[in-house]
């Protein structure tokens, strides 16, 4: 039962990560201000080490090259990425914060359809787009692995 209970609060608290950038976001009024937050995360970023970023660790689909790294450590999903533009960085760090350290079967019952909800999809070019979808395609890889592997 704790189990479970931790599970459940880890839950709440990827939705809280969700509802915390969106009241960020809602600050904004203009898309630019709104695209200017995001290159501001990318601030946060730290880079991979070179031995990290290879063909396995690419994102495939993205608009400037990025890396993802996935880690199983007892069915909990640990990601590290980097990007090389500053929208790329300040994406990467706003997905890390909601799908990095999550159970792998939390990722998996995510329906990403809430990212919707930040109001920023849509600000994004459909080349960006497209990077998104490359990037969660490699999370939820990853989240699947994890889960297979029946820690």
């Amino acid at each position: 039962m704790l189990g479970y209970a931790l599970l459940k609060e880890l839950s709440m608290n990827m939705q809280e990560t969700i509802a915390k950038y969106k009241e960020d976001f809602d600050l904004f009024i203009t898309a630019n201000e709104k695209l200017e937050y995001i290159f501001d995360l990318g601030d946060r970023h730290t880079p991979l080490l070179d031995t990290e970023k290879n063909d396995a660790t690419f994102v495939h689909g993205c608009a400037s090259p990025a890396w993802l790294v996935g880690e199983c450590r007892d069915g909990v999903l640990i990601l590290r990425g980097e990007g090389s533009s500053a929208m790329a960085k300040g994406m990467l760090i706003l997905l890390l914060d909601i799908f990095g350290n999550r159970p792998a079967k939390e990722i998996l019952d995510f329906d990403v359809a809430t990212l919707q909800s930040l109001g920023i999809i849509e600000l994004l070019s459909p080349v960006r787009q497209q990077s998104l979808e490359a990037f969660l395609k490699m999370v939820y890889t990853y989240a699947q692995k994890c889960q297979e592997q029946g820690v």
